[in-house]
């Protein structure tokens, strides 16, 4: 019986077994099935761009950068090629690079630290596949590396662009410059499309038209196995270039501003289209070369170029007290306040005293009207003239001009708005009310007044073209004017006095028979301790102008009529009278 018993046992666990695998062996095909249909019904597409990824690299190229070029299409700002020498760790391996680094180094005279240095900082970038080393190389360092090429494998060198600045010092303060990005910087503007081994734009218009000058990174489309390896080349996808700006500049009335520059030490000079506010030429001094950014400056060069006379930055955008200039203003608010007439006149004396002091003219006239007063420079005429008309109609009338404020041109950035010091201003932030020394100091463009030379440019634009307060700009494009609304007695007035400023008043050397007929006013601003400022401003032809100028000498001594006006005479004869084959003094009419 037991027997029996155990047999039956034993005979029905053996029956059980197919099921049980059967049944395991449903369960795993189901869950495969599942799984599978998992991966590729419902994240197919995904997955199937995950392994595209992991099976394709694109090696970067990167774009050539737009040119900048002045009105007539000369070249202010392009490209050059050179070398640089790259690493390509997925072509060989990890641990042969001690080797391939110090061969290198021998071979091209560059310090193994560098090397290893600039191999950790690109590591990530552009997915390990060429990580720039070192460059630009020399041309006998292209060469050890071609005749030695073969045998380090890994190691490339490969064309690379720079920017290049043909002209050198010419007009660098608003062209700029580039440099290489920082590691911070590439963390914000990766998203952008750029990549560590990027330059950007720095300063001027290279900052300001970044995104039109950059261009669009292309590259080359390699597949590689598992391990990384290259198997072959799938396409390769351009680099798109950076578009061109064609500025409003004019290479030759640039570079007669720069000569003219050479007589001061810091300065400044615009000239600009008095109908449409284009910018013929725009200089500062001192002032610095843009192709020491393509490599990197020294350690010298970049003490230099922080030294304190600030050779980068642009004085044409910075503010001084205008001195007589403002004389211009002061004119405009008497008349346009009604308070006084085109007719009226003032008497002048050597020395002005009004509640308690006494200020000091170059001389007494006797009793003079506007236009006298401006060819003069008269102080005590101003005195009186700003007295009577008041603080109020004073700046009234600097603001109507456009002082104070910025002026539009593209490099706002850079550019300071001034100051007019009212008031109401003196009251907030000096804590002390207006009193006659402020207004007879400030009828004069002293005190707390300081304008731009390109806001001054402005200014004689408006009296030269009729009214019109214009937009000065840098690159070619139509752009929007404002009506002033002057009387034209107003316009008369100053028209008659400034011509007058240079046939018989402060401004003689700029009445030469070579030159057509000039209108302009000198101003000489103090700044003690320090020597004064020298300025001027002025536009030709005085009958049907297209040329305005404005002058400064920064600390410079002498007076506008002796240094400033100098300037004036320099570019004035490079316009009207330009080299052969040039289109200066000529330039077709642009149309505001």
């Amino acid at each position: 019986m037991p027997l029996i018993s155990y047999g039956h046992v034993r005979q029905t666990g053996v029956g059980r077994q197919p099921g049980l695998l059967m049944a395991l062996v449903l369960l795993l095909c189901s869950a495969i099935v599942l799984r599978l249909a998992w991966l590729q019904l419902l994240h197919g597409q995904e997955h199937r761009a995950m392994a595209d990824e992991n099976r394709i690299r694109l090696i970067p190229r990167d774009p050539v950068r737009g040119r900048l070029l002045d009105h007539t299409g000369q070249v202010l700002a392009t490209n050059r090629l050179t070398y640089r020498l790259y690493y390509q760790p997925r072509l060989t391996q990890e641990r042969l690079w001690p080797s391939l680094r110090d061969r290198l180094s021998g071979l091209l005279g560059i310090p193994a630290e560098q090397l290893e240095l600039q191999r950790r900082m690109h590591q990530g970038d552009d997915d390990g596949f060429h990580v720039p080393l070192t460059g630009p190389l020399t041309p006998l360092q292209v060469l050890r590396f071609r005749e030695q090429a073969a045998s380090m494998p890994g190691a490339e060198v490969s064309i690379d662009v720079l920017r290049s600045y043909p002209n050198g010092k010419l007009a660098a303060h608003v062209i700029g410059y580039t440099s290489n990005l920082t590691e911070e910087e590439y963390s914000r503007l990766k998203e952008k499309g750029y990549r560590l081994s990027d330059r950007i734009g720095r300063s001027g218009l290279e900052r300001t038209y970044e995104s039109h000058l950059r261009g669009e990174w292309g590259g080359q489309q390699l597949e590689v196995n598992a391990a990384g390896r290259v198997q072959r080349v799938l396409g390769d996808k351009p680099a798109r270039p950076g578009r061109d700006l064609r500025l409003t500049i004019d290479l030759n009335l640039q570079r007669a501003a720069e000569r003219a520059l050479d007589t001061v030490a810091k300065g400044a000079i615009v000239a600009l289209d008095p109908q449409t506010g284009a910018i013929l030429a725009i200089a500062s001094r001192p002032t610095f070369d843009p192709n020491l950014f393509a490599n990197g400056p020294t350690t010298a060069q970049w003490n230099d170029l922080n030294r304190p006379q600030a050779p980068m930055l642009n004085r044409a955008f910075q503010a001084f007290p205008p001195a007589s200039t403002f004389k211009i203003v002061s004119t405009i608010a008497g008349l346009e306040s009604g308070k006084f007439s085109p007719g009226s006149t003032l008497p002048t004396m050597s020395s002005f005293c009004y509640d308690g002091q006494c200020y000091s003219d170059h001389g007494a006239y006797g009793s003079i009207g506007f236009e006298k007063a401006l060819a003069v420079s008269s102080n005590s005429f101003y005195y009186l003239m700003g007295l009577k008309v008041g603080p109020d109609e004073l700046f009234k009338a600097a603001r109507r001009m456009g002082y104070g404020s910025h002026t539009g041109v593209e490099i706002i950035d850079e550019e300071s708005a001034g100051l007019l010091g009212d008031p109401a201003w003196k009251k907030k932030v000096i804590g002390e009310p207006w009193n006659s020394v402020d207004t007879i100091t400030s009828a004069i463009g002293q005190g707390a007044v300081t304008v731009t030379p390109i806001q001054m440019a402005r200014l004689y634009a408006a009296v030269a073209n009729g009214g019109w307060l214009v937009t000065p700009h840098l690159v070619e494009r139509p752009m929007p004017r404002r009506w002033l609304g002057l009387r034209p007695e107003t316009l008369r007035v100053l028209r008659e006095g400034l011509r007058m400023v240079v046939t018989e008043g402060t401004a003689k050397i700029l009445n030469d028979s070579t030159l057509p007929p000039v209108a302009g006013k000198t101003g000489t601003g103090e700044d003690p301790p320090r020597p004064d400022h020298a300025w001027f401003g002025g536009y030709a032809p005085a009958g049907k102008p297209n040329l305005v100028i404005v002058a400064f000498g920064e600390n410079s001594g002498g007076y506008g009529g002796t240094v400033a006006a100098p300037m004036v005479k320099i570019m004035m004869e490079a316009w009207f009278h330009p080299p052969a084959g040039s289109n200066s003094g000529e330039a077709a009419p642009r149309t505001p």
